[in-house]
């Protein structure tokens, strides 16, 4: 099968995969990227939804695998498929989302689905995460969304496609977009001779990816 847990991995962007890695690493398959952080009531982080446009090519590729009655579109039965085999594929590596809390992991739960569906010829993936547990808007937060194996690129073309609408007025946000050499640079001590050789096989990849950061400070 085409799309496998290797060939349907998606992630941060093609940009910010350095030169010092394998060419294998390089990405094989693109996308358009949109990550909204649905904040509670209770200024809390109430869960990730996200929306994965997928490019031409990969998506005619997957039109053409799943297409089982050969009638050049995807049915339900199909599309539910194409949902399973991706929620299967990446269930392994957290859904390719990073979330931390003043530098430490922050656990997310699994989504509870996963839909796949056309528009525009295109193969478009959207699902929704929450914390384990909650998850206070209160220091430094980071949203990014990377793949580890660097195969697929989820680039966000627009700082506008990373948000946190209704922040409370003690937050702020910004959109940062590591420079490859820079990053390597400031995390040279914590890279070992692994990663060079096989950046797949460690979890340094995150330090490329593009990623939301919000900063809320206690009211004084």
């Amino acid at each position: 099968m085409i799309l496998n847990r290797h060939v349907i991995l998606a992630s941060a962007t093609a940009a910010l995969v350095p030169m010092t890695v394998p060419a294998s690493a390089h990405p094989h398959v693109f996308a358009e990227a949109r990550l909204d952080v649905m904040l509670g009531t209770d200024n809390t982080v109430k869960s990730l939804r996200h929306l994965w446009r997928f490019d031409d090519l990969f998506s005619s590729t997957v039109l053409m695998e799943f297409d089982k009655n050969s009638d050049l579109k995807l049915d339900d039965s199909e599309l539910a498929e194409v949902s399973k085999t991706v929620f299967e594929s990446i269930g392994e590596y957290n859904y390719f989302q990073v979330i931390t809390a003043d530098g430490k992991d922050v656990a997310m739960k699994p989504p509870a689905n996963l839909m796949a569906y056309f528009e525009d010829q295109q193969l478009i993936i959207l699902f929704e995460a929450e914390p384990k547990e909650p998850l206070k808007l209160a220091g430094k937060i980071g949203f990014g969304v990377y793949d580890p194996t660097f195969y697929t690129a989820l680039e966000f073309t627009e700082d506008a496609n990373l948000t946190a609408a209704g922040l409370p007025s003690t937050c702020t946000s910004k959109v940062v977009r590591p420079d490859p050499d820079e990053a390597i640079a400031q995390n040279q001590a914590s890279l070992t001779d692994a990663f060079f050789e096989d950046p797949a096989s460690t979890d340094m990849s995150k330090i490329f990816a593009t990623r939301l950061e919000l900063d809320c400070q206690a009211k004084g």
